[in-house]
């Protein structure tokens, strides 16, 4: 959905932008992928998937800081703070 009109208005791209960043958000695409899937496994292993939570999570976190620092502000929203919250809760679970 990258160079799609919903992409393009979620990212606010041109379409030439889309086109030539296609590669780099499919790698983006992926990379989140992993983050899901290790949160999953986490999840999936009840009380013992402690530290592999708090592994992905802090991951999550340090991409979203990083994204909204050289990105746009938006991540640090939609990113950054679900992670942030994320091991708030499972810290005081």
């Amino acid at each position: 959905m990258w160079d799609r009109p919903v992409g393009l208005k979620i990212f606010n791209q041109t379409l030439k932008q889309a086109q030539t960043s296609k590669v780099l958000a499919a790698n983006m695409g992926l990379y989140n992928g992993f983050l899901a899937a290790g949160l999953v496994w986490g999840l999936s292993l009840g009380s013992a998937g402690f530290g592999v939570l708090t592994f992905f999570l802090c991951c999550a976190l340090t991409a979203g800081l990083f994204g909204a620092f050289t990105a746009s502000r938006k991540i640090l929203y939609v990113q950054a703070l679900p992670a942030a919250v994320g091991l708030v809760l499972l810290w005081f679970q």
